[in-house]
């Protein structure tokens, strides 16, 4: 039976983790398809990562498939989803199985997994991205304006870097087979937001194409526990430079095209 690992980095987010899971769980995958759940707590106060313990076990006696680990410092978003990456491998995953990343706040849909999953089903690429931006999802406010042209300007140099047209490179959903992650996790080394660009620098130095795939949205800002910040956009920048020296990729296969918004 084929298996959809959902790697959640979680930081205090006591309020939106125990619904973001719940939603996860009950997503409706593809036929015959099965959730597995890697938490990784970069380090939170105690009694969050209490409540989290807490929360995998109760999840755990309903018969669902959770592992938690925990690190022991702080060190970052990309320092947890590679704890995430690493656990999924040394399980003994299959190659069919798939792999995606999933925020521990409220802001994406697990409803849209199966949108995101269709491509790789179907054969036709081995990694989908997710996009926030286009007419699925026009910015409504000068503040979404602001977030989704800071996003563009650092898409536009990765796909310049990398020869991706993709249009949401930041996008937290990003979704691989299990054996294109045997291939990518060497690559992996950035330990906070800097994670997203060198994720997708590393499928063009695989030349993995990609398709990107609308999605639903619902942002929070930094009074709600949002942590990325303009040093991470500065990172990004340098992460971008430099994954396009570190060995040239290869000229990838551009996105195929982009699925129809919903």
């Amino acid at each position: 039976m084929p298996v959809l690992h959902v790697v959640v980095p979680v930081f205090n987010e006591p309020e939106t983790l125990g619904p973001c899971l719940r939603r996860v769980l009950g997503a409706e995958l593809p036929a015959g398809w099965t959730t597995d759940l890697y938490l990784v707590d970069d380090h939170s106060r105690e009694e969050v990562y209490r409540a989290t313990e807490d929360l995998a076990r109760q999840l755990q006696s309903e018969g669902h498939a959770v592992s938690l680990r925990r690190h022991e410092v702080n060190r970052g978003k990309g320092a947890a989803l590679q704890t995430g990456f690493d656990a999924i491998l040394q399980s003994g995953a299959d190659d069919p199985d798939l792999i995606i990343i999933q925020d521990a706040d409220l802001e994406y849909d697990p409803d849209d997994f199966p949108t995101l999953m269709e491509p790789i089903i179907s054969g036709r690429t081995n990694a989908v991205l997710g996009t926030r931006w286009g007419e699925h999802r026009p910015p409504v406010s000068l503040k979404h304006r602001i977030h989704a042209w800071g996003n563009g300007v650092l898409t536009r140099l990765s796909n310049l870097m990398t020869g991706y047209r993709v249009s949401d490179m930041e996008c937290c959903y990003k979704l691989v087979t299990i054996s294109t992650m045997r291939r990518l996790r060497p690559m992996l080394s950035e330990q906070r937001f800097g994670i997203e660009p060198q994720i997708v620098a590393s499928l063009a130095r695989l030349s993995e194409p990609i398709i990107e795939v609308p999605i639903r949205y619902s942002p929070r800002g930094p009074g709600a526990g949002k942590k990325i910040g303009w040093r991470d956009g500065v990172r990004a920048l340098c992460v971008i430079a430099r994954e396009r020296f570190r060995g040239r990729p290869h000229p990838p296969a551009k996105a195929a095209y982009r699925e129809s918004p919903k």
